[in-house]
């Protein structure tokens, strides 16, 4: 650019503020100008702000946030309670004190995330005597020590007597045969064994239930027709023994499904005049009889006492319940 050229305007700008500093003086403010930084009106989002009401400058205003007939929310401090500690010895005293009354398996520990051991090899020893249970056979001695004759079910074999219950409930052709040629017609009380779900609790209980039965029976003087067992039998099996024999009573000393605790118990199911169609609410069950539960003698004693209940009152089951008031 020219030297010239940049002299002239150097020299006008110089001028100009000259003349503008010289205005400033003549107006009698001396006071340098002020730059706002802040605008003295709203812009922007300021303008949609609602005002609450103008107070007086340097008076703080409150406003209640409580809303007209409610009450405010009270905050509670929960105190929490402190633990009891029990020592070991304590809590070792109070589980042997369970285990005592129970033979499940209660606080048996464990080693890391798997059983012990110990507790491991007793699961599997009940697990295959559960088994040994249900496909088990009945010895044919005890059988013959009672005096028993055998009879079968329509069931072929165990694996269908697990997937077909119904077979179970009905004797086959021959055995019906077999059964009307052998036993007593219309006796009081017919007393029929099955092995059920467990031929061990057949095995180990039959002998002791059946003697004590027939003896309180013989004590009360009540008659009983031709015992006999039924192999693969289900409970409602006594239905048609009922339509064949016409018996007062039935009782059927059944083996119980096995569990992981007992594989062995036997139960007692009672009907009065049982029939084909005979609905569930109207038989009766003493069950539990084993070892560890109800002593096979003392249950026998006691099935007799609730024959002849229900020879008093023509009824079991729930309509025994509703006679006895």
């Amino acid at each position: 650019m020219d030297e010239q050229l940049i002299q002239q305007i150097t020299k006008l700008v110089v001028e100009k503020l000259q003349a503008n500093q010289s205005d400033t003086n003549s107006s009698g403010n001396n006071s340098e100008s002020l730059v706002d930084l802040f605008q003295s009106t709203p812009v922007g989002n300021g303008l949609k702000e609602e005002k609450i009401g103008e107070a007086p400058s340097g008076e703080v205003k409150f406003f209640s946030t409580i809303t007209e007939g409610k009450k405010p929310n009270l905050v509670q401090a929960k105190v929490s309670k402190p633990e009891l500690l029990v020592s070991d010895e304590k809590k070792e005293a109070y589980l042997a004190e369970l285990r005592k009354k129970t033979p499940a398996r209660i606080a048996v520990g464990r080693a890391g995330s798997r059983p012990k051991t110990n507790t491991w090899l007793q699961f599997r020893y009940d697990h295959a005597a559960a088994v040994d249970a249900v496909y088990g056979e009945v010895p044919t001695e005890i059988l013959d020590r009672l005096d028993f004759f055998q009879v079968h079910s329509k069931v072929q074999d165990k694996e269908e007597y697990i997937r077909r219950p119904d077979l179970g409930r009905r004797l086959s052709d021959d055995s019906k045969t077999t059964v009307k040629a052998n036993c007593q017609h219309a006796p009081t009380v017919q007393i029929v064994a099955s092995n059920g779900l467990s031929a061990i609790a057949i095995e180990e209980n039959l002998e002791d239930v059946y003697l004590s039965l027939k003896q309180s029976l013989a004590n009360l003087n009540i008659e009983v027709g031709t015992s006999f067992y039924v192999d693969k039998g289900r409970v409602a099996l006594m239905d048609e023994i009922g339509e064949i024999l016409q018996p007062d009573i039935v009782i059927i000393l059944i083996g119980e499904r096995p569990g992981l605790v007992s594989a062995e118990s036997l139960s007692a199911y009672i009907c009065y005049k049982p029939r084909i169609g005979t609905i569930e609410a109207d038989r009766m069950v003493v069950s539990n009889i084993h070892k560890g539960g109800i002593p096979p003698v003392e249950a026998g004693a006691y099935l007799g006492t609730v024959i002849q209940k229900i020879l008093k009152y023509e009824a079991s089951g729930v309509s025994l319940v509703k006679k006895e008031g």
